[in-house]
């Protein structure tokens, strides 16, 4: 739900609910908790809501709290590491 509106950011809410396969009080009820913690801000655009991404928000888990939310971005999204590191293939 987090990806489709960092992919659409002007997405209703009906089509996000949709698209992850729950209802739209589930995703208005996400949406809620992830604005409340600072990850992302509704903004009024008319009648319709668009939602910006906090990218640099640490990501809630623990062991991935070290990372910030740009990072799963670019992993999902499919950015390239960054210049200068080389993994080893196999």
């Amino acid at each position: 739900m987090f990806l489709c509106l960092a992919h659409d950011p002007d997405a209703r809410l009906r089509d996000v609910a949709v698209e992850v396969g729950v209802t739209e009080r589930a995703v208005q009820r996400i949406v809620a908790d992830l604005e409340e913690a600072g990850y992302l801000r509704r903004i009024r655009v008319g009648r319709r809501n668009s939602y910006e991404i906090n990218p640099d928000q640490p990501l809630r888990h623990p062991v991935e709290s070290h990372q910030a939310v740009r990072s799963l971005l670019a992993l999902v999204q499919g950015k390239k590491k960054p210049a200068g590191r080389k993994t080893t293939g196999g």
